[in-house]
């Protein structure tokens, strides 16, 4: 399936994103890269289907997504479940943590990440 485009201007957010990452984002980055989580690739700020998603792993198509206090918010919402069935109807498996649940409880965030992925890729 070939990429969709990315437009200069969201390619270079994504790379300043990428340099200013949110203490959630950076907790679960130091957990996922490297291949840290049981051997698995992820790749941070990458850009699918025209958005830019917090974490992928590609060879599972799954995208971890940390959200904040705003996204509890009615436009936010709103948007999220809109950008969520677009990277769905790509087949992409899409996960959403809040924030606290990261800073806290950053063990089971990635149990529940290993348990969606399960051993063997696509």
């Amino acid at each position: 399936m070939p990429h969709a485009p990315i437009p200069p201007q969201r390619r270079a957010n994504a790379r300043r994103m990428r340099k200013a990452m949110t203490d959630a984002e950076l907790k679960l980055w130091n957990e996922l890269r490297a291949h840290r989580l049981m051997g698995l690739s992820f790749r941070r700020q990458m850009p699918i289907a025209g958005y830019i998603v917090d974490f992928a792993c590609p060879i599972h198509r799954l995208i971890v997504e940390i959200d904040g206090s705003q996204h509890a918010l009615a436009p936010n919402f709103v948007s999220d479940e809109i950008r969520t069935q677009r990277l769905q109807s790509d087949g992409w498996i899409v996960l959403r943590f809040w924030n606290d649940d990261i800073l806290r409880d950053i063990d089971n965030v990635c149990s529940h990440i290993i348990r969606t992925i399960g051993t063997d890729p696509p």
